[in-house]
């Protein structure tokens, strides 16, 4: 039988609890136990799919088309257990898929209420599928006394009941802060999340105290009397230096072994963390640095590329580098060429991102031509390949090459895709239909060119599986054309029709994928395609 560990957010949210929640996986993981992560999220959209960038940052993609949660790209890069639909439930999820059951009469005409109808369906999607677990981590998002969040205590405390103790662990995290004219730590809001999550039925087991000075014994026996835990059970939680680091700092400061304590567990194997050793090594003494501008349209918030920042630090630790992101405005480059060298020239490789939408895409466009013109490498991810292709398109000729995402064009170069085969047979969709439901979601494979770079870059591999998030398709038509320019087309969906990658043999370094190679990246496993970006950029960095 799984143990359940849960994990709770009090005083204010962005505390951390993905990336504790990931930590403490890895750490576990490390002690050779079988371990999954799941995400609660309370608020009422079905997925974060159809939600802005600046509401939730990235939404995060799973090799079974679930549009998720960025906190599941942590738990991935930290476990490498590839997460699927089942590990990611919104309240909008399932309210949805109770009343669809009240509404086929499924509830033979019983009144359908929070409690038992949508805690039970918590509860079985925590419970679901772990039979061949030791561990379900289960993160509760938003904060203890959030509205919203009221359905998930409840049915985590009924879970406690008809589990025991002894097969589920509540670890609260929350915030001790410094007042700087006091000269103190404060514990008071602490004890004041404590007393409201126990006042909701739920006694934490640990609490997981972020704080940015160090968190002297009184205060932890303080914290340790007021909120009735062990005083070993308040675990000091200071910011790292890296995310990588977390997991070490954490183990340094006892929180695995706690939560072993609490189950009960006294044969646990000495943890392996040669890994995350070497990790932070290659993080923290890199041997050169390159710098990267990133030209997007959400640069403002960078959680809304959080994978491709990671991804990129992936990259810079295979090549032991440090890697400096610039974060560009797509917008600022529109009808400013002075501008564009300005920005661009000091850089050492050049990344155009995916997104959605006409705002940013000339200066895009104009960015790709910045690197195609210079040597400069160039590296474009979904919507970035697609301005690869209009910018090929233009440079040929085809002066008006535009997507139809931004309007009427006479040369669609790019296209709303409407049907396409996958494992499954034919998939197709309707331009008119739901936002969610005209995107190519999750792993699609692509067959690769023998002679070609990318082939070169997969070790020789003739086919690969990669995660999409798009609605539109570079469209095949125009192949001709964009060839005869120089941009080959290297990669294709296994029917031939859907572009999946483009280069430049007579670039240094020019590739623009469909889909995105940042959601499979894993510090201990950089994606090949980073790697190689980031070696291309260090050996810009030593020409110029």
């Amino acid at each position: 039988m799984a143990r359940y560990i849960f994990i709770t957010g009090g005083v204010v949210s962005s505390l951390g609890k993905g990336l504790m929640a990931a930590s403490l996986a890895a750490l576990l993981q490390a002690r050779g136990y079988r371990v999954r992560i799941r995400k609660f999220d309370p608020y009422l959209n079905v997925d974060p799919g159809t939600m802005s960038p600046y509401q939730h940052g990235e939404v995060y993609v799973t090799d079974d088309g679930a549009e998720t949660d960025l906190d599941l790209g942590h738990y991935e890069r930290f476990t490498g257990v590839s997460a699927h639909q089942g590990d990611n439930i919104t309240s909008g999820r399932i309210y949805r898929d109770i009343i669809a059951k009240e509404r086929r009469g499924d509830y033979l005409g019983a009144t359908v209420q929070v409690i038992p109808h949508v805690t039970d369906a918590i509860k079985q999607f925590a419970q679901a599928d772990t039979d061949d677990l030791d561990f379900v981590l289960c993160e509760i998002g938003g904060t203890v006394g959030d509205i919203e969040g009221l359905p998930f205590i409840e049915a985590l405390r009924q879970m406690r009941n008809e589990l025991g103790r002894d097969n589920t662990c509540f670890v609260h995290v929350t915030l001790v802060p410094y007042i700087a004219a006091a000269g103190e730590l404060k514990t008071k809001p602490t004890q004041h999340s404590v007393r409201e999550l126990t006042g909701l039925g739920i006694q934490p087991d640990i609490l997981l105290c972020r704080c940015e000075h160090p968190l002297p014994d009184s205060e932890r026996a303080k914290i340790a009397l007021f909120c009735n835990v062990r005083k070993e059970a308040v675990i000091p939680a200071l910011d790292a230096s890296s995310i990588y680091a977390v997991p070490l700092q954490y183990h340094h400061e006892g929180l695995d072994s706690e939560v072993l304590r609490h189950f009960h567990v006294t044969d646990a194997p000495t943890p392996d963390l040669a890994r995350w050793d070497d990790i932070i090594d290659r993080y923290e003494h890199p041997e050169g640095e390159v710098t990267i501008g990133v030209v997007g349209k959400y640069v403002g918030l960078p959680d809304a590329y959080k994978s491709l920042n990671e991804a990129l630090i992936h990259g810079g630790m295979a090549n032991r580098v440090k890697v400096n992101i610039r974060w560009i405005d797509a917008e600022i480059f529109e009808g400013n060429e002075d501008d564009i060298a300005a920005r661009l020239e000091p850089m050492h490789g050049i990344l155009v991102p995916g997104g959605f939408g006409e705002r940013g895409s000339e200066g895009k466009i104009a960015s790709v031509r910045f690197a195609r013109e210079r040597n400069v490498p160039f590296f474009g991810i979904c919507l970035g390949m697609q301005m690869a292709c209009i910018e090929s398109a233009r440079a040929a000729g085809l002066e008006h090459a535009s997507s139809t995402e931004f309007g009427e064009t006479d040369e669609p170069v790019v296209g709303i895709i409407t049907e396409w085969m996958s494992k499954e047979g034919l998939q197709q969709r309707s331009s008119e239909g739901d936002l969610g439901g005209t995107m190519r979601l999750g792993a699609y494979e692509a067959r690769l060119v023998s002679n070609s770079r990318v082939s070169s870059i997969y070790g020789g591999a003739a086919s690969i599986s990669e995660r999409h998030r798009h609605r539109y398709e570079v469209n095949s038509a125009y192949r001709d054309a964009l060839e005869g320019d120089g941009l080959v087309f290297s990669g294709m969906s296994p029917d031939g029709l859907l572009p999946e990658i483009v280069e430049r043999p007579d670039h240094p370094w020019f590739i623009g994928v469909q889909f995105h190679p940042e959601l499979k990246s894993k510090p201990f496993d950089p994606h090949p395609l980073f790697a190689g970006f980031i070696e291309a950029a260090l050996r810009q960095a030593r020409l110029v």
